[in-house]
């Protein structure tokens, strides 16, 4: 039995972005319904800073990331959707994508298309399904509403700054800086906050004459929260998908009803790249709208895989825009 040697990022244990060290893999061969994909680019993301902290836990020594781009070179048995050659890309599914090669189930994977590039691939999955099932699902985001949008300069928040355009609705999205509230308005997101000098209800209040939004979208969790739903309108919907400040303390759902019958939801990208009814519909939507340029999508950010702890230290730092990416 052949056997491939990778470099792959493994944590022994969890802590900051330091325990995070690059070494050799050893890979098997691919079993039933698997494939062994040479990575071209790998995709960085917030949920990779909780299975390195701890917040989210998997066994040691563990792997780390959730997303890339590259082609098949292995098929296991029972692989019949693949074949070796295909270029493909994904979201989800195992931990493990920082990594030179990998072996994957070949169930969470689609082909990507010749128009699209491996880095674009590595740097569009994961976000680009998010903001597909959060304003295409979760809460369907109709013509002329106004919705809140945490973080609008981050990977996510710029991928749904133009797709809410496209749909010919209004974004309001909280910013840092002056510099990513620029970045955000130039691709759609419609008014931006600074919420490091203004109080994000009072201004959300005011944009809307004090209506609220039908929804708000918040990754940002414990520090949000609440002040997200004071935002909302009547039977408005809170989307909480992420928590970069903390986890989110437990709710009175009584809240909800005296607030003005709202909802809450918190969706993950598993439920949906798990159902393949679910995620070929929704990448075929998230190619299509990169293909035609509605959708531009902004890698800000390049590391080596090797540097994978410093993209980390950049991203808490909250010194990033847009997507980041490594190169294996």
């Amino acid at each position: 039995m052949s056997k491939t040697i990778t470099q792959a990022i493994r944590i022994h244990e969890t802590g900051p972005a330091n325990v995070m060290k690059l070494e050799e893999v050893e890979l098997g061969e691919p079993g039933a319904g698997e494939v062994l994909i040479r990575q071209h680019a790998i995709g960085v993301n917030y949920i990779d800073v909780y299975f390195r902290s701890g917040i989210y836990k998997q066994p040691m020594p563990g792997a780390i990331g959730m997303e890339g781009a590259g082609v098949i070179e292995k098929t296991g048995p029972d692989v019949t959707l693949f074949k070796v050659g295909d270029r493909v890309a994904y979201a989800g599914g195992p931990t493990g994508s920082y990594s030179a090669a990998r072996i994957m189930p070949a169930k969470v994977l689609v082909h990507l298309p010749k128009e699209i590039s491996y880095e674009q691939g590595a740097a569009m999955m994961l976000q680009g399904l998010t903001v597909h099932y959060l304003i295409k699902d979760v809460y369907p985001v109709q013509k002329g509403d106004t919705v809140l949008f945490h973080a609008a300069a981050g990977g996510v928040g710029l991928i749904a700054s133009q797709w809410i355009k496209a749909l010919g609705a209004h974004m309001i999205g909280t910013v840092g800086t002056p510099e990513k509230a620029k970045l955000a308005k130039s691709l759609g997101c419609e008014h931006t906050i600074l919420y490091t000098q203004e109080d994000f209800v009072t201004r959300v209040k005011e944009l809307t004459n004090g209506a609220g939004v039908a929804a708000a979208y918040d990754s940002v969790g414990k520090d949000t929260f609440m002040k997200s739903m004071d935002c909302l309108a009547p039977r408005g919907m809170l989307v909480t998908y992420g928590a970069s400040s903390g986890p989110i303390e437990p709710l009175d759902l009584s809240v909800l009803g005296t607030k003005g019958s709202l909802r809450v939801c918190r969706p993950t990208v598993a439920t949906y790249v798990q159902n393949r009814k679910l995620l070929e519909p929704m990448a075929h939507d998230l190619f299509q709208m990169v293909i035609s340029g509605k959708i531009q999508l902004q890698i800000n950010h390049k590391y080596s895989l090797k540097d994978a702890a410093q993209a980390h230290i950049d991203l808490e730092g909250r010194r990033t825009t847009g997507s980041s990416i490594l190169i294996p």
